[in-house]
């Protein structure tokens, strides 16, 4: 079993080295693990939503059946008979007790369909910023590789091997750009909760 512990960790460390030098990867990666968040989310909400029809249905269903057995109470005592009339009146409560139980479970109902709302909310949101910061980074990563290539060949026309500031790529300032951005990725990942 360890041998497979150790393959495992060192695959997740390879992999997780291998996003840092990536953080385009890293942040699809973290964009895609949102989305499936979010289609998860909306289901659980089409769960509940049909559990609060259900038990709206229940309710309707037990209001009717209070109903009736009030209307048997009345005729019953009308009628002279308060053995039946005393009968009908507890199967009312039993109902009435049921129907309470019910309206508190479809209350606690639509508070999870409030809070998973808010949820798929939030997680959309983070995925927004996630999708707009995969963007950014992509088109740092495709200019900069654009002025590589641009350097390359301003430096194989003019045959030399000096670098300069002005005709192409700054390494340092290619090294701050990935730094800066590797920072926002993992305040992103912190805000996510990480």
């Amino acid at each position: 079993m360890g041998l497979f512990e150790d393959l495992n960790r060192f695959l997740e460390n390879r992999l997780d080295e291998f996003l840092r030098n990536n953080p385009h990867l890293e942040l699809q990666a973290l964009e895609e693990q949102l989305r499936e968040q979010e289609e998860d989310t909306l289901k659980l909400i089409a769960d509940l939503q049909l559990q609060q029809k259900r038990l709206q249905d229940d309710i309707l269903a037990v209001a009717q059946e209070i109903q009736r057995w009030h209307e048997r109470m009345n005729k019953a005592q009308s009628k002279g008979r308060p053995d039946l009339a005393q009968a009908a009146q507890q199967r009312e409560a039993t109902l009435l007790h049921q129907g309470n139980q019910l309206w508190g479970k479809m209350e606690g109902v639509k508070q999870r369909i409030a809070q998973t709302k808010e949820l798929q909310r939030q997680i959309q949101t983070r995925r927004n910023e996630v999708h707009t910061k995969a963007r950014e980074v992509e088109a740092a990563r495709t200019q900069a590789q654009s002025q590589s290539q641009s350097q390359w060949q301003t430096s194989a026309w003019n045959q030399s091997s000096n670098y300069n500031i002005g005709a192409g790529v700054d390494p340092l300032e290619t090294q701050f750009q990935r730094w800066e951005t590797d920072e926002e990725l993992e305040q992103l990942k912190r805000n996510m909760g990480h």
